[in-house]
């Protein structure tokens, strides 16, 4: 059973980062789309692509905490003690990415307007970075069982760095990728030849940055590489052989299915970091699956809420995808119902001339929800730990 929760835990994680990720990486494009004028296509098409939805997919990383949290509290409070820093840095991307992305749309003045978009694209980066680091941290045995004060050393190795630029890398190619598809939809050809060229680009530089992370681990944690080219070798294949077909098929102008291919090959990596590290939580100490604090029966209790989770949740999910696929969640161009007989295209999860947003109050109660969840995590881990 602890088995199985680790693989649920894992599988939220990879949500988060195909579907979560590809949003954050919109945030990249957004702040490299150059000036006010030659950038409006292009944030255009990001702003209507990711505004629906764009929130929905922090249920995935509130899923995640809590499993962590409550099928492994000795890990989780060994993470969210020794990497305070980095987790606390994310969680304040991802308030800020919500603020900018939702007060540019009220702000009528060019000045202000400029100025939370920019909020809203430095904080894409921050959030994505910093997770990157957390992980990179863990898996190179970073973080002790019995952490007690937060250590900068532990999520500033190289390893760790460059774990955090793979992620930032790895969310510009999805959402890159998921843009191509969304602007050919449309018939954008302008923007579906803006995007394939920054899908092809962010495709070699993630490339590059997880060799030289290979090469890293290499030479820092010969035992974690050897995971990694052993039992996890299949999966390490399967995220280069993806990232290979997703650039071949842009350079030869086909999109049919490179967002299922960029998405499988993100997976195969987190994947193939959960199979390197599989059964230790915590590498280099003796905390795993079994031993990290939950009992038997809290396995069985999550992994039916688990269950409950998949007949509730993703259906839910698929609903909201179809309904904004069909353009049934907002009307066109301010407010106005679409011209008869137009095609409204889905791409990024969402449609293209979406509606306008509800309230920013509205669009922002998630961030608040994912501050305030992990504020009462960490104090409860830590009063914990303290006792």
């Amino acid at each position: 059973m602890a088995d199985a929760v680790g693989a649920i835990l894992l599988a939220g994680i990879t949500l988060y980062a195909v579907l979560g990720g590809a949003d954050f990486g919109g945030g990249l494009w957004d702040l490299l789309a150059g000036t006010t004028a030659r950038g409006r296509a292009p944030r255009g098409l990001i702003d209507e692509s990711i505004t629906p939805i764009w929130e929905a997919n922090h249920v995935w990383l509130i899923f995640d905490l809590v499993i962590f949290w409550t099928a492994f509290p000795h890990a989780f409070a060994s993470v969210m003690t020794a990497l305070a820093l980095p987790i606390w840095l994310a969680v304040g991307g991802i308030v800020l990415r919500g603020a900018g992305f939702a007060f540019r749309k009220e702000i009528t003045r060019l000045s202000l307007q400029r100025a939370a978009g920019a909020v809203f694209a430095f904080s894409s980066l921050l959030t994505p970075f910093f997770m990157g680091t957390v992980v990179g941290a863990i898996a190179t045995g970073a973080v002790p069982a019995d952490a007690s004060h937060a250590s900068l050393a532990a999520w500033t190795s190289p390893t760790a760095l460059l774990a955090g630029f793979v992620f930032v890398a790895a969310c510009g190619f999805l959402a890159a990728v998921y843009l191509v598809v969304e602007a050919g939809r449309r018939g954008d050809r302008p923007m579906r030849a803006y995007f394939t060229r920054r899908a092809q680009g962010a495709a070699v530089v993630a490339g590059a940055l997880s060799l030289a992370a290979m090469f890293e681990v290499q030479n820092s944690d010969p035992a974690f590489f050897n995971r990694l080219t052993g039992r996890a070798l299949p999966l390490v294949v399967l995220a280069g052989v993806c990232g290979l077909a997703v650039l071949a098929l842009l350079t030869a102008g086909h999109t049919r299915g490179i967002r299922a291919i960029a998405a499988l090959g993100v997976a195969a990596v987190i994947w193939g970091w959960g199979v390197a590290q599989y059964p230790v939580l915590l590498p280099g100490t003796a905390v795993t699956l079994t031993n990290a604090g939950a009992t038997q029966a809290t396995f069985v209790a999550l992994v039916v809420v688990a269950v409950a989770a998949v007949i509730l949740v993703v259906p839910s999910f698929a609903l909201l995808f179809s309904l904004q696929g069909r353009s049934m969640l907002g009307g066109g161009e301010q407010g106005t119902p679409p011209a008869a007989g137009s095609h409204r295209p889905t791409g990024l999860r969402a449609a293209a001339h979406a509606g306008p947003p509800p309230p920013s109050h509205r669009r922002s109660s998630a961030t608040r929800g994912v501050a305030i969840g992990l504020v009462a995590i960490s104090a409860i881990a830590r009063r914990r730990r303290a006792h």
